[in-house]
């Protein structure tokens, strides 16, 4: 219905395509002066970022920086994933694996563009490579992409941008609820718990624990001093420490058995995300499982609004929150599932979990030589804080509630705009 043009060129949308050259990366410590955190390509994706590398921002990681407004593409790997620089995603510094993409205008057009099937289609098809698959700014260049109306560009641009200002909104109300809990608990930053070790001056943490505390457990990560110092200030602050396990905090703590999967085509059947797409708002890779075949454990595996989703193997402890669109998705069998007992409790009990504070006390429970698991049993032993505060306890969870409904918001906004492309501009007759 509407011309084409080439995505890179004179009356082509997008400015310039670019990547910043390979860098020697010195990471830092997060506390250091001046350092700001590291993104790989596929952590760009999260909703709300935690790097867990940082660098000093400093002359050599000026080409790692991203400015709000870009779209940023992965050009190696995983050929296509796509992004929006809004508020939050601008403070961080962004691997070279991500294409810059600035456009001349309607950068929301654009990157609904690249985000639908047919724009992915349209990227994937310029990649080369034998064992690693890549492709280069140049290639974008002939990539063609309707010369809609500019209506019609405009409206796109502004739903994608108003998405993003939401999941910035969202992540805003996340940090306030953080922040309210370390003020009820008197929680001084993470840096400033400072553990016990036997020998400060030794090249390796050193530490003492007693017999009577071993509670079956001779592996050193369980005693980490970090632990004990949280759980103290917890009892020195809390109203009552108790555990996720407690009838007053969660309905059920339940680990899925393992499953054989029946993969289908989108459309016909549920949608199964792993651990690694926990933080993502619409996971990238999905992918799809029958119903016909899982009938008889589906209402086990299902998850519904507010349940909390807790990485079990490999990296533990990755924390989420599911909002409404998540509804009948189906993590995998390497997520733990906790039911919180209503929701009064979901968010309050997510944004603990979440917090710096709540992660060791996740973590300690880790057993494993090669890969790192904890079970359903040490879920339910997770100390949890209630506070003394009872009004303050409200306000964190209406806020955490909140930020997940300001997601959902954000994800009706781009599929709007991913309906309004297919419909109106890509497939019109």
């Amino acid at each position: 219905r509407y011309p084409v043009l080439d995505l890179i060129g004179k009356e082509g949308p997008v400015l310039c395509a670019y990547y910043g050259g390979r860098m020697k990366r010195h990471y830092v410590e997060k506390n250091e002066k001046n350092a700001v955190g590291f993104l790989g390509s596929s952590e760009m994706l999260d909703c709300q970022p935690k790097p867990v590398k940082f660098m000093r921002d400093d002359a050599r990681a000026k080409e790692a920086h991203v400015k709000q407004g870009m779209i940023l593409l992965s050009r190696s790997g995983t050929i296509g994933n796509v992004t929006y620089v809004g508020k939050t995603l601008s403070k961080y510094l962004v691997s070279e694996h991500a294409i810059r993409i600035e456009c001349k205008e309607f950068s929301g057009y654009v990157y609904a563009f690249l985000k639908s099937k047919v724009g992915k289609l349209a990227v994937s098809s310029t990649q080369y490579g034998a064992v690693i698959q890549e492709i280069e700014p140049e290639h974008l260049a002939a990539i063609p992409i309707p010369n809609a109306p500019a209506m019609l560009k405009s409206r796109i641009h502004y739903l994608i941008e108003r998405s993003y200002a939401l999941r910035d909104a969202s992540n805003d109300l996340i940090d306030e609820a953080t922040a309210l809990l370390a003020e009820a608990l008197n929680l001084p930053p993470m840096d400033d718990i400072a553990p016990s070790f036997y020998e400060k001056d030794a090249e390796v943490d050193t530490f003492s624990v007693p017999l009577s505390r071993l509670s079956g457990r001779l592996e050193a990560s369980y005693h980490v001093p970090i632990v004990d110092a949280v759980m103290e200030r917890l009892r020195q602050n809390a109203a009552e420490v108790t555990t996720i396990g407690d009838p007053r905090i969660s309905r059920e703590v339940i680990l899925p058995g393992r499953f054989k999967r029946v993969y289908v085509d989108e459309g016909h059947g549920r949608v199964l995300i792993g651990g690694k797409q926990l933080y993502e708002l619409d996971p990238a890779a999905k992918k799809y499982i029958s119903g016909r075949k899982h009938e008889q454990i589906l209402k086990k595996l299902e998850v519904h609004e507010n349940t909390i989703l807790l990485t079990r193997s490999g990296t533990i402890g990755k924390v989420s929150l599911v909002p409404k669109h998540w509804e009948h998705y189906i993590p995998s069998d390497h997520i733990i599932r906790i039911v919180a007992v209503g929701r009064d409790m979901a968010g309050y009990l997510y944004i603990f979990l979440a917090s710096d504070y709540g992660q060791p006390l996740i973590r300690r429970f880790t057993y494993g030589s090669v890969v790192d698991e904890i079970d359903d049993h040490h879920v339910r032993s997770i100390a949890v804080p209630l506070l003394k505060d009872r009004a303050a306890q409200k306000k964190i969870n209406d806020l955490a509630l909140a930020a997940n409904e300001k997601r959902y918001e954000a994800y009706c906004l781009e599929q709007d705009a991913l309906k309004m492309l297919n419909e109106q501009i890509i497939f019109a007759k």
